[in-house]
């Protein structure tokens, strides 16, 4: 018997193993498709794109749907999508398919979250910052993968492919057997909200979900072009700079709650968000790839946790109901993650691909600032949110 909180890990990390795929062999895609820094960022647009406007309409929908069958097209659309763009003629064409595969990723975020609170409320138990501990691991494990496939010279082509099949195979399976956990009852029920829109309160906390998800954007998306232009080195090495990434955002994030509970949240996000700082100051400098790749390591720790104290911080206020104002920070930042990376493409085009790590560190001094008075002290109970 396969509990449900499995089911939900299951998508987190087959999503991430699809989306993880892709991002590993951008530099591939990009020299397919002749593109620049610029246009290959104005192309990865439409995922955000995609994103944005499922964020935002797409609940009620999902809530029709139910869990199961939105996980269903959420979890395996998105790998069958990217396996397509192999053999797309064009860019446009890219562009188009990952406008697809972003309302699927938004309306998974939705999803699947949902979900996860559902099954909180009925068992009593706490599933959120591991089930986005999974979302890490599946981004680490292709990395890995990924760096070792393009060294061995598999062609994206049959690599996408591959995933897709492992996915479809896999997660539809485990999909198959899911159940929808009951809707709970609470008093904010009546509450109709479309959109949820960021407060003057809330903005805060935007602020450091900005910061993460800058930080683990440009991350993922451009580790291995930087390792690539900056470094010339083998494809296995550039890719090593997105498998340590996502280790040690892994690592961090699924070993993070016994550290908060101790120190509280505020320290807890003001030392990872330097160490993040510290790393992105690193990539920025660094005269050989070793150091870049240890400051890829501490920016996939600093930025793992952050965005989770962010959300708890959310939940806990009283002005709005708290899945509403959790609702306002995840679309705002979510849209952060697609979105901030493809314009970093146009900062390296015209500055180099070093200045995209560059323009990081406004917005994480941001952060710091906003997470000196946004977060809760050591005595706080916070709710970790993944």
């Amino acid at each position: 018997m396969i509990a449900p909180q499995h089911r939900i890990y299951a998508s987190f990390f087959f999503f991430a193993l699809t989306t993880g795929a892709l991002m590993a062999r951008l530099p591939d895609l990009q020299t397919q498709f002749g593109l620049s820094e610029g246009q290959l960022g104005l192309t990865m647009i439409g995922m955000a794109i995609g994103s944005l406007l499922s964020l935002t309409f797409g609940a009620p929908i999902i809530e029709k749907m139910g869990f199961r069958t939105t996980a269903f097209i959420t979890v395996l659309g998105p790998s069958l999508l990217f396996a397509t763009i192999p053999w797309l003629p064009s860019a446009p064409f890219m562009f188009a398919v990952l406008f697809l595969a972003g309302i699927c990723s938004g309306a998974l975020e939705i999803n699947l979250n949902v979900e996860i609170d559902r099954l909180e409320t009925q068992t009593g138990g706490r599933f959120m910052n591991r089930a986005h501990g999974f979302w890490s691991v599946g981004f680490f494990v292709t990395a890995l993968f990924g760096a070792m496939i393009r060294q061995s010279g598999l062609t994206t082509n049959w690599h996408l492919l591959a995933i897709a099949i492992i996915v479809v195979a896999i997660a539809g399976w485990l999909i198959y057997g899911a159940t929808n956990a009951p809707k709970p009852v609470r008093a904010t029920d009546g509450d109709t909200h479309k959109f949820a829109f960021p407060t003057l309160g809330l903005l805060p906390l935007c602020l450091i979900g900005f910061a993460a998800f800058l930080v683990e954007g440009a991350g993922i998306d451009w580790s291995a072009i930087y390792m690539r232009d900056v470094f010339a080195v083998e494809p296995f090495v550039g890719g090593m700079s997105l498998t340590i990434f996502a280790f040690f955002m892994a690592l961090v994030r699924l070993t993070a709650d016994p550290v908060v509970a101790r120190y509280g949240p505020r320290n807890v996000a003001m030392v990872m968000l330097a160490v993040a700082s510290l790393g992105a100051t690193l990539v920025w400098l660094a005269p050989n790839s070793e150091l870049a790749l240890l400051g890829f390591a501490l920016m996939g720790a600093g930025c793992s946790s952050v965005y989770p104290l962010a959300v708890s911080a959310a939940a806990q206020r009283t002005d709005r109901p708290a899945a509403v104002n959790v609702a306002a920070l995840g679309q705002v930042s979510f849209v952060v993650f697609f979105l901030a990376p493809p314009l970093l493409g146009f900062v390296a085009e015209f500055f180099g691909i070093r200045a995209s790590y560059m323009v990081c560190l406004p917005l994480l001094m941001a952060g710091l600032w906003a997470s000196s008075f946004a977060l809760g002290g050591k005595h706080s109970s916070a709710k970790a949110a993944g």
